[in-house]
């Protein structure tokens, strides 16, 4: 059975696509319970801009018809790209940023905090079937945590947020952009990875960008490469190289 046959099988409302030629081939669509990794490149920023508007779009087009909470680790969020791709689908750039509920951590205690404490309330108050952590483990890495401490508590984190997409029956989706080689960097992500049942990579390539899924519980796993050109509207073409922080 083909992956467009598995995803025709789950109801239209629960599904959300990135409506990008060559990777909906691969990977037709994210769909409730969904706990997501994107990892490796800066361009999964890019694609998270991306989620926040396409989220919005009613079920037949590939949307949630949801607001969106975004809990922006990172300093990630980028209201000009998110207006920018609101214009290209024809949506009201104001309109589209209002039902994008931001909240924004600077340090790890703050987001354990945002995900264990407030989550759960925030998705009934402001009735959102899609959550995006951006750079989720960016302030773990933070060399002020204690190492064991940070550990343990992303552990939980991950755990929840796992359990979470599926008992409030929503997508969530971590972005894990490049970060300086650590130890405790690819520990973060092998843990992250490891939680998510689906997990994408995104890698620069010498035609554009390598769109890599690496784990889902029904797709079949593979890569494609998106050239450039396909690309420029949403800037997921952006070839960028990671930065010492």
């Amino acid at each position: 059975m083909s992956s467009r046959t598995l995803v025709e099988s789950v109801p239209s409302h629960s599904c959300l696509s990135f409506n990008i030629e060559g990777v909906d081939a691969l990977f037709p669509s994210f769909v409730s319970g969904d706990f997501a990794v994107l990892h490796d490149s800066p361009a999964v920023v890019s694609l998270s801009m991306l989620l926040c508007v396409r989220a919005q779009l009613p079920y037949q087009l590939g949307g949630l018809e949801t607001n969106v909470l975004f809990i922006d680790c990172g300093n990630n969020f980028r209201l000009y790209e998110v207006s920018h791709i609101a214009q290209l689908h024809e949506l009201d750039p104001r309109e589209v940023l209002e039902r994008v509920f931001i909240s924004r951590a600077f340090t790890a205690y703050q987001v354990t905090s945002l995900v264990f404490d407030e989550l759960r309330k925030a998705v009934k108050r402001y009735d959102s079937q899609l959550v995006i952590i951006s750079d989720i483990a960016g302030l773990y890495l933070d060399k002020d945590v204690p190492e064991k401490e940070a550990k343990d508590v992303f552990n939980q984190l991950t755990v929840y947020l796992s359990r979470f997409a599926e008992e409030n029956s929503s997508v969530v989706i971590a972005t894990y952009p490049s970060h300086y080689p650590s130890d405790r960097n690819l520990f973060f992500k092998l843990v992250a990875c490891g939680r998510a049942n689906v997990a994408i990579s995104v890698k620069p390539s010498r035609r554009g960008q390598q769109f890599t899924l690496e784990k889902h519980p029904f797709f079949t796993l593979g890569k494609v490469v998106i050239p450039s050109e396909n690309l420029s509207l949403t800037k997921f073409m952006e070839t960028r190289t990671w930065e010492r922080q």
